[in-house]
């Protein structure tokens, strides 16, 4: 999956997302990312994850092998 496939698939779920995104071993498998967005306000930090993850609807540990998150509320 590539990093523009990874920012879709967050931006369609959580639309007003600030997003980093970093490859961490350059092999296009492992990604870290770092996102911001008013719709994690009073949501804990697995709910928070939990809506990113979601977002992946299903890809997440198949088409995208790994990705550290960081989750910012504004």
């Amino acid at each position: 999956m590539t990093v523009e496939q990874i920012e879709r698939f967050i931006k369609d779920a959580i639309p007003d997302a600030t997003i980093n995104i970093e490859d961490l071993k350059g092999d296009g498998d492992h990604f870290s990312a770092t996102i911001k967005s008013k719709y994690f306000s009073g949501k804990t930090r697995v709910e928070q994850h939990k809506m990113v993850y979601d977002a992946f609807k299903g890809k997440m540990g198949n088409e995208l092998h790994a990705l550290k998150l960081k989750t910012i509320s504004e």
